[in-house]
């Protein structure tokens, strides 16, 4: 695409990008040129030289240092992307130097990254022994983003996610479901709203992890938060307390009923509308997917038409 006087062509290296992000996350250009092995008086010529092709001030000069203009905040997020993804691509490189043919990135939500993708990933890289993964958990938000913006191949969300206009493919159901000792008050229940739970100690994922985040949100909402006890990085785990009679949870079906019997556990429907999720695979174009990533959509579809994956 040609120059235009109102979108300048930028040419910078590497160095370039990696001085400003040190200087902007460093506040100084001093710090940032030593950090970068450079001279103070190279280092100062090469942000000008940016700020010359942006046609605008990328930087405040002041007395203790420097920062970002408004300008310099959106070149300072576009310089990350790039050198994260310079790096991935060195990284690639020595992979497939070494004999690599695929690497597939997912960024993924709590319940796949812990509960189903363990059960299905190993028969995949098994049949697939030249192809790694690269799993991530994130948040729904971010799997949408990232997904968009090239760092992972393929996103794995459930619920209401604002897909961000990308390419959807439905593969299961999930619904949660409060999970209690088979002693509890509620074991007898059928079904139960979430709100009735709250007065009871309850047991959860860990902070920041996509479940959590999600019933922080609904708690926020109907005004009094969780009374968490203990807070874990399983599915399982959770189940184990919850069968000891620390508290009671909220977990997907899948792993509530995995462990219903061993835990002695009651399982007692939501009758909350949010508690049925749709899961989801996300893709910025399936047809231009790798052989290897197309594959693996192919595994985890096939494996939710089977009734074990169910």
């Amino acid at each position: 695409m040609p120059s235009s006087p109102f979108m300048p062509l930028m040419h910078f290296d590497l160095t370039d990008l990696r001085l400003f992000v040190h200087a902007a996350e460093l506040g100084s250009l001093t710090r940032a040129s030593q950090r970068q092995h450079l001279s103070l008086a190279a280092a100062s010529l090469r942000i000008k030289a940016l700020e010359e092709q942006a046609g605008m001030p990328l930087l405040y000069r002041e007395a203790r240092g420097v920062r970002p203009t408004p300008a310099g905040e959106a070149f300072l997020h576009h310089a990350r992307g790039m050198l994260l993804q310079s790096e991935q691509l060195r990284h690639d490189l020595q992979e497939y130097g070494a004999g690599l043919r695929g690497h597939v990135r997912v960024f993924a939500n709590t319940t796949a990254v812990t509960d189903f993708l363990p059960e299905i990933l190993p028969a995949f890289l098994a049949d697939h022994p030249r192809v790694n993964v690269d799993l991530q958990e994130r948040p729904n938000a971010e799997i949408a983003r990232g997904v968009l913006d090239g760092r992972a191949d393929l996103g794995i969300v459930a619920g209401q996610v604002d897909t961000l206009g990308l390419q959807t493919i439905h593969f299961s159901t999930d619904r949660l479901v409060l999970a209690t000792p088979r002693g509890h008050r509620f074991a007898r229940r059928k079904r139960i709203a979430f709100a009735e739970t709250l007065d009871e100690d309850a047991i959860g994922m860990q902070q920041g992890s996509t479940l959590q985040t999600f019933l922080a949100g609904v708690t926020e909402r109907l005004g009094k938060p969780m009374k968490l006890r203990i807070q874990l990085s399983s599915f399982d785990a959770m189940c184990r307390m919850i069968g000891a009679g620390v508290g009671i949870g909220i977990v997907p079906e899948s792993a509530a009923r995995r462990n219903s019997d061993s835990m002695r556990l009651a399982l007692i429907e939501l009758t909350d509308a949010w508690s049925v999720r749709e899961r989801r695979i996300l893709v910025r174009d399936q047809g231009r997917l790798p052989r290897h990533a197309q594959a693996l959509i192919e595994v985890l579809q096939a494996y939710y038409a089977t009734p074990a994956g169910s």
